[in-house]
């Protein structure tokens, strides 16, 4: 009985694996055919996933790319226009220097204050018995010349003094624009905070606002009275940042370690140059410490010079070839950066 049951136990457990395996043999196809369908699937999410990266990162290039061509095309304008202007720069007639240099003189009264210093100047030299030659040459340097040396010196002077407090503005601007004031209330801010003469260019930029200009129109204006790059500098980052957008801090921050950087360079380039400057300097004045010399010793050995036709030719000869000397040196010497 035992060895009965045992034949249909093992009887029945070849028929489930008979069966097992036929139906497996049967669904074996389609257990494929699912698999490849899940496969695919994958590889479908897989490129879609990837055609979704693709695109997303082909979006930022292209937004990339738009937003530089934006900057160079700003860059462009903004190098035609500052071309256009430099010309004025360079040589701007004597009204717009009279206006940079920060006096408040009509054309008239200072053509009237120049006659009144020739006239003066002339008039000590023939106090002190000079020629009429160097008495006419006194008039003509007094009404021409000192007056618009003095309008040159007030410029460069005036010029040297906004940029000493140019970075500093910059700075103040950056922390009032970092603390969440707006650009033209930091604008305003240095208007009426700034010493000189950084006030009033930034005063004639708020008067220009309140005219009808934008703020970068006005801020492009300020290099017309204030004649430095640095001021063309700050023009051009309120304008690329008006029109290509970015952070405004960052890019006065930066624009006022470029600025603290020429100045240090300026300083360097100075100190190294002290000695040729002060050999220049030597040799420019040996020939009058030479000609007092000789004239406390033997006058009557010089005097020629400043009594005859020949040693007055001599004289102005001299001068000529010391003037170019001069000239030629201080080029030398000086470095644009």
């Amino acid at each position: 009985m035992f060895g009965l049951d045992m034949t249909v136990l093992v009887f029945v457990a070849l028929a489930a694996m008979s069966a097992a395996a036929l139906a497996y043999g049967l669904m074996f196809s389609t257990i494929e055919n699912e698999k490849k369908a899940g496969r695919r699937l994958e590889t479908v999410k897989r490129a879609e996933t990837d055609r979704l990266v693709v695109k997303a990162s082909r979006d930022r290039l292209a937004e990339a790319a738009k937003r530089r061509k934006s900057v160079q095309d700003t860059l462009k304008e903004l190098e035609t226009r500052q071309k256009s202007r430099s010309a004025r720069t360079l040589k701007p007639p004597l009204k717009v220097q009279i206006r940079q240099a920060g006096l408040t003189l009509s054309m008239q009264r200072f053509y009237v204050w120049s006659v009144v210093t020739g006239f003066l100047l002339a008039f000590v030299l023939l106090i002190f018995g000079a020629p009429l030659l160097v008495v006419a040459g006194g008039l003509v340097a007094g009404t021409l010349g000192l007056p618009r040396w003095y309008v040159a010196f007030r410029r460069q002077r005036r010029v040297k003094a906004f940029l000493e407090e140019l970075p500093n503005a910059l700075d103040v601007i950056v922390r009032a624009v970092k603390s969440g004031l707006p650009l033209n209330d930091a604008v305003r801010l240095i208007a009426s905070e700034s010493p000189e003469p950084v006030r009033s260019e930034f005063r004639r930029v708020v008067e220009s606002q309140q005219l009808g200009l934008s703020l970068p129109e006005a801020v492009l204006r300020m290099p017309e009275t204030m004649p430095c790059p640095e001021a063309s500098f700050f023009g051009i980052v309120i304008q690329i940042q008006n029109q290509a957008g970015g952070n405004l801090s960052e890019a006065l921050g930066n624009l006022s370690k470029v600025l603290r950087d020429r100045k240090k360079m300026k300083a360097k380039i100075q100190a190294l140059s002290m000695e040729a400057k002060a050999s220049a300097a030597i040799i420019g004045a040996l020939p009058f410490i030479v000609a007092f010399l000789v004239y406390l010793t033997s006058p009557a050995y010089i005097m020629p010079l400043f009594t005859t036709s020949i040693g007055h030719l001599i004289l102005v000869v001299s001068a000529v070839w010391m003037s170019m000397g001069i000239f030629v040196m201080k080029k030398m010497m000086n470095f644009d950066i």
